[in-house]
């Protein structure tokens, strides 16, 4: 197929690249076109509406709502009549809604699980919801992309289903940091408390692979999700369940952390909230 990727960011760049090596055409852009110019094997647009110029597939990764209404501003009148937008960007409820009423081609909402190393390895879930004969047709692109795909109905339901995995993703991180915290001000070396779930009914691979990061404290180096991004989905989170009291904890400690400048480390930096907690008791 011929495919416009519009977003070659952290998650963007890899699944573009992947497309390309399942032999598809993929033409993409990006608003800072160094990003762009190093996915290799694909061609690079000077705009938005030149990547979807006779794509078959409009795929959209950016950061927010926002962004994706905007650039979909910019290529609406550019798309051919019989392509199918596939949105895999993380952009909440009300956001969805809103591009579903905009979209003029068969819109298809699926966001991706998963992160850095999960999208370079093309081992993502895809969460795909929408009219079914789209959703066969962007079946060969999301086996290029990742290792599952769950069809849920609807589209919307992606986005519903990825705001429940996505409080359980943040959940557990900012569990994992407060255990490291509480570890640390009680003078037990934390390293203990992953050595003894390890293996156990109540470990995880995230809670050992973030422990790690938290413990070595590798968070500005080993990014395979900002944090600024992280907030912003715990942001739509709270905004889709306004009553659940965790998620709003875990919101809290993400904007604290964001407004300490740890945007741009990996969303395993709200440990050094709790490292600082466990310094001052």
């Amino acid at each position: 197929m011929k495919i416009a990727f519009l977003g070659t960011g952290i998650m963007g760049a890899p699944m573009a690249r992947n497309l390309a090596r399942a032999e598809h055409d993929v033409v993409v852009w990006n608003r800072t076109r160094e990003k762009a110019q190093a996915v290799e094997g694909v061609s690079v647009a000077d705009s938005p509406a030149g990547a979807v110029a006779g794509a078959e597939v409009v795929v959209t990764m950016l950061s927010d709502g926002d962004a994706v209404a905007a650039v979909w501003g910019e290529i609406a009148d550019a798309v051919d009549d019989g392509a199918i937008w596939w949105q895999c960007s993380t952009v909440g409820i009300e956001a969805t809604e809103r591009l579903l009423a905009a979209a003029t081609i068969p819109y298809v909402d699926a966001p991706v699980l998963g992160t850095k190393q999960p999208a370079e390895e093309a081992k993502l879930t895809v969460l795909a919801s929408g009219p079914d004969d789209a959703l066969d047709r962007l079946q060969p692109a999301f086996d290029a992309v990742a290792a599952k795909t769950i069809r849920l109905g609807e589209a919307g339901e992606g986005t519903r289903a990825k705001l429940v995995l996505n409080h359980w993703v943040l959940a557990l991180t900012t569990a994992t940091a407060e255990t490291i915290g509480v570890a640390r001000a009680l003078d037990v070396d934390p390293q203990l408390f992953l050595d003894v779930i390890a293996g156990a009914p109540m470990d995880s691979p995230y809670a050992q692979m973030k422990g790690k990061l938290m413990i070595e404290d590798t968070v500005d180096e080993a990014v395979s999700f900002p944090l600024r991004l992280a907030h912003k989905d715990a942001r739509l989170v709270v905004d889709a369940a306004p009553g659940a009291g965790l998620a709003a904890f875990v919101q809290e400690r993400y904007a604290e952390a964001a407004a300490d400048g740890l945007g741009d480390c990996d969303m395993a930096a709200i440990s050094r909230l709790s490292a600082e907690r466990a310094q001052r008791s």
